[in-house]
């Protein structure tokens, strides 16, 4: 279905798209990092394919086996066209950088941040990256293949948590606390 998407990106964007393919219902286009932005707001904003919808953002670390050596992945979809789309961008060990897409679509924000935290992939332009899952003093990225499976991390003293009362609207002075 979402051929026509692929189809579509090719003819808009040329060389930018760097490969297209479908597998078992899975199309996937493999795109150049430099317009990831202008890709994904024409996804949205085109209207034959009004992709709406983000559904996910992650990584791979390829590291030995290809370059470059990471890969950034997102899944998005249109709910009006029923269209679904996997892109694809490489991006380098020296400079582990890509273009954030949390401004064309909102719901990237926490996923982008996950993959920050965890394989040390910088989202630029994203309005918050900071660590998600690991603590602030967290050393490395553990999804990264050469982290270190036996890695001792910095002690940390133990932070006062306010407890947020069970109640429907909690005073605010007890909200988003650690």
């Amino acid at each position: 279905m979402a051929q026509i998407v692929l189809e579509r990106l090719r003819r808009r964007f040329g060389d930018a798209i760097r490969e297209t393919h479908s597998e078992l219902g899975n199309d996937t286009a493999v795109v150049d990092g430099q317009r990831l932005v202008e890709i994904a707001e024409f996804l949205r904003d085109d209207r034959e394919l009004l992709f709406d919808m983000p559904i996910d953002c992650t990584a791979v670390d390829w590291l030995g086996k290809r370059e470059p050596r990471f890969e950034v992945v997102y899944h998005v979809y249109s709910t009006k066209r029923r269209h679904r789309l996997r892109l694809k961008v490489g991006v380098s060990e020296a400079d582990p950088t890509t273009p954030a897409l949390t401004p064309v679509w909102r719901g990237m924000d926490w996923h982008e941040r996950e993959a920050w935290d965890l394989y040390g992939i910088r989202f630029v332009g994203h309005p918050n990256l900071k660590r998600i899952l690991m603590y602030e003093e967290f050393v490395g990225h553990p999804l990264r293949k050469d982290y270190p499976i036996d890695r001792r991390q910095p002690l940390i003293e133990m932070r006062k948590v306010a407890q947020v009362p069970t109640q429907r609207h909690p005073p605010a002075e007890l909200l988003n606390k650690p």
